[in-house]
């Protein structure tokens, strides 16, 4: 699998990305897309992300503010345009293009 360089995807190299992980509890499909992402984050972003991991067990109002239909979700929130991937996201190469981090 080929991850594109920054200079291939038009990324600033001080562009901080922000991204939001929504989990139910301590599930294993919760625990699988904390540690997917932050491997996937250290492998592509170089140190230049932000994980917010939000429990909607903890705080369910935050679901329907943010209008989460599902768990496991990520949100990239910047940069932009917003993003949404469902899953646990196991799919490297459907993250990375979710993400806008690898080009068809």
């Amino acid at each position: 699998m080929t991850i594109n360089s920054l200079d291939e995807l038009n990324l600033s190299e001080e562009e901080t990305w922000e991204l939001r992980l929504y989990v139910a509890g301590k599930s294993a499909k919760s625990l699988l897309a904390i540690a997917n992402l932050e491997r996937i984050c250290k492998e592509s972003l170089d140190g230049r992300y932000r994980i917010e991991v939000i429990d909607l067990i903890e705080h369910p109002q935050i679901a329907r503010k943010d209008q989460i239909i599902a768990v496991p979700t990520l949100v990239k929130k910047l940069p932009l345009p917003l993003k949404q991937i469902i899953g646990d996201l196991s799919n490297e190469e459907k993250v990375l293009f979710g993400l806008e981090l690898k080009k068809l």
